[in-house]
């Protein structure tokens, strides 16, 4: 498996700071050196190779010139397979079903870090985005606060969960509950859906209650990434 390769300050930071012994290389510019000498240092011990690059060359090691001067190449984290005799507990769980752009991904993860969400459960499948460079590079660090799940069965993922939360699916429909009509009695298990269609309809009719942002005529919907971060706010962040 190809390993991922990290760019940024914060995601690399973050990165080191959850889970050093996956790093393989280290690529930076001049001007990160004094920020990367720790990290040297604990690669030069495990005799794992680092170089400081130039800009050209360092855009080439990245794949990409938005590498923010610093890029580090480590093992691929694959999310746990969701477990359904033993699903994750928690006071939220933020649950994606066909989020297929890593920079939503990216995006989401990055708010749901900032508002303290503890895990996320990705459906698995061809439009299913799960983490890599782009999304990486994306949530700036967000991916390594959060424990990741995959399941290529979401209905029945979603039925798992419900004896511990209150399954609710992100909905544009004109009768769905409004988000102060959502009760917070109980953990939450909030269903985000993919920029076309959003919530399939199986995952959907798995979930006990929707919940609309609001409806203000204007345009149809929010971006995903967007909609997740007004979301986990009034969740988590009140």
């Amino acid at each position: 498996m190809k390993p991922d390769t990290i760019c940024g300050p914060n995601a690399v930071t973050a990165l080191f700071d959850h889970r050093p012994d996956d790093v393989q290389r280290l690529f930076y510019a001049e001007a990160m050196r004094e920020m990367v000498g720790p990290w040297c240092a604990l690669l030069a011990k495990a005799r794992k190779p680092y170089r400081m690059l130039d800009g050209a060359e360092l855009a080439a090691a990245a794949g990409t010139a938005h590498h923010g001067g610093i890029a580090a190449v480590a093992r691929v984290r694959v999310p746990t397979i969701f477990d359904h005799a033993n699903p994750p507990r928690g006071r939220f769980l933020l649950v994606l079903d066909g989020v297929g752009n890593p920079f939503n991904l990216g995006a989401i993860a990055r708010s749901a870090a900032f508002f303290g969400a503890p895990a996320v459960l990705i459906g698995e499948g061809p439009n299913h985005a799960m983490p890599s460079d782009a999304a990486y590079r994306t949530a700036e660090g967000g991916l390594e606060f959060l424990d990741l799940y995959r399941t290529r069965d979401l209905p029945r993922a979603i039925a798992a969960l419900d004896p511990f939360y209150r399954t609710v699916a992100n909905s544009l429909a004109p009768d769905a509950p409004r988000l102060p009509d959502i009760p917070r009695d109980r953990p939450i298990a909030l269903v985000l859906g993919g920029e076309e269609s959003g919530v399939s309809p199986q995952v959907a009719a798995a979930c006990r209650r929707q919940v609309r942002i609001g409806n203000f005529a204007r345009v149809q919907s929010l971006n995903v990434a967007q909609a997740a971060a007004v979301l986990l706010h009034a969740f988590l962040g009140t």
